[in-house]
């Protein structure tokens, strides 16, 4: 049986060979990281040398660095009125997120549904800096939320002018980075980013952790989302996860390293793979493909064929040993139309049948190959299905 390709990187990362060693030396390791005896010490150091790493990938300082349980948790945490800075101590009164974020955002934090307003995106999925303007001269304490790349589409987001606004404005800008760190330029000094929200097994680490970095420690969480014991500087409470930060650190790390070597592969298979998909299937819409050079991340890759519905495609591209997605994997399984693709105004037809190509550092050409053959075999399949019911000669 041939070994399977796997396509869904944006979902989730396999884990770097260098975050499963540190992991499972980190699971040796008896301390709790809270204890001041010898084995408390070490397991303190471990977190603490990965909290350099995660930092170093952004541009921020480590004591800025928040270790949560996941990105979702990172988003919550940060979404709060309760957000004080060394001259505001009110709470927010506004959140402004962009239609197309991710689930964890468009929950809203604890923030009400009624201080919550969604600024539109344009046709090519980029926030409208015309709209965010005006909703930002009508509030005096916001909040922004802006996602620094799509997880469906890979869109890049304007994010140095959206904090220039929104710095003009009195308000403080959250970037949920999960999918563009280590994929892209990410850092906080150059984004004009005040928080920003990252997860380890986007980028190769372990599954079940993240963390909230903030650009100064001048910002304050005056009502933190986990309370009780004084971990990660009283921010956010519970022993900490050692292992899955010590692999978050490592993954950290060696995205960073790599960084420039993998980007390079990734958007040369990426081009080859929307090349051939286009040889296959002329009509196919690759969403985001129209913009500009460099604004959409260069391992995404989201297309339609009108008429192909993409639950059929997903599982007839798993029987053929390649796994795919249809956009976000946050849906618990489910195959459902794409709130990113109806903000861009795209047509009911072409949003049931989006298709996520997502691939990473260790995609090899061959890869793509086998992609192309299934889609080939697959798209020919439902060509001759489509001609028999319409009563057409082969």
């Amino acid at each position: 049986m041939a070994e399977r390709v796997y396509f869904d990187w944006n979902a989730t990362a396999p884990l770097r060979p260098e975050a499963a060693r540190a992991m499972q030396e980190a699971l040796a390791l008896p301390g709790n990281p809270s204890s001041i005896h010898a084995e408390g010490r070490a397991a303190r150091s471990l977190i603490e040398s990965a909290r350099e790493n995660v930092a170093h990938l952004v541009g921020a300082r480590a004591a800025d660095v928040i270790f949560t349980s996941s990105g979702t948790e990172a988003n919550a945490l940060a979404l709060t009125p309760a957000i004080e800075t060394a001259t505001e101590k009110r709470p927010r009164d506004k959140l402004l997120m962009s239609a197309i974020e991710h689930a964890s955002v468009r929950a809203g934090g604890r923030f009400p549904r009624a201080a919550i307003e969604d600024i539109a995106v344009d046709a090519d999925g980029r926030v409208k800096l015309a709209a965010l303007a005006d909703a930002l001269s009508r509030t005096s304490r916001p909040l922004v939320s802006i996602m620094l790349a799509n997880n469906e589409t890979g869109i890049v987001q304007p994010i140095a002018e959206v904090a220039a606004l929104t710095h003009t404005a009195n308000g403080l800008l959250h970037v949920d980075a999960v999918q563009a760190a280590g994929r892209m330029a990410c850092d906080m000094t150059a984004l004009g980013a005040d928080l920003l929200t990252l997860s380890a097994h986007k980028i190769g680490g372990a599954k079940g952790v993240g963390a909230l970095i903030r650009a100064s420690e001048v910002i304050h969480f005056a009502d933190p989302l986990i309370r009780g014991g004084g971990q990660e500087r009283g921010l956010r409470a519970g022993t900490e996860n050692v292992a899955g930060i010590a692999a978050f650190g490592a993954a950290a790390a060696a995205a960073h390293a790599q960084f420039a070597a993998e980007a390079a592969h990734m958007l040369a298979l990426r081009t080859e793979l929307e090349e051939g998909l286009r040889a296959i299937t002329p009509q196919a819409v690759i969403f985001g493909a129209a913009g500009a050079a460099g604004e959409r991340l260069p391992n995404t890759t989201l297309f339609a064929v009108e008429g192909v519905k993409a639950e059929t495609a997903i599982i007839a591209l798993d029987l053929e040993g390649v796994a795919v997605s249809s956009g976000a994997a946050c849906s618990s399984g489910k195959v459902q139309p794409s709130h990113v693709l109806a903000a861009m105004g795209v047509s009911p037809q072409l949003t049931r049948g989006a298709i996520r190509l997502s691939l990473g550092p260790s995609t090899a050409k061959t890869d793509v190959e086998r992609f192309l053959n299934a889609w080939r075999k697959l798209s020919s399949a439902l060509s001759k299905r489509s001609r028999e019911r319409h009563g057409i000669a082969a």
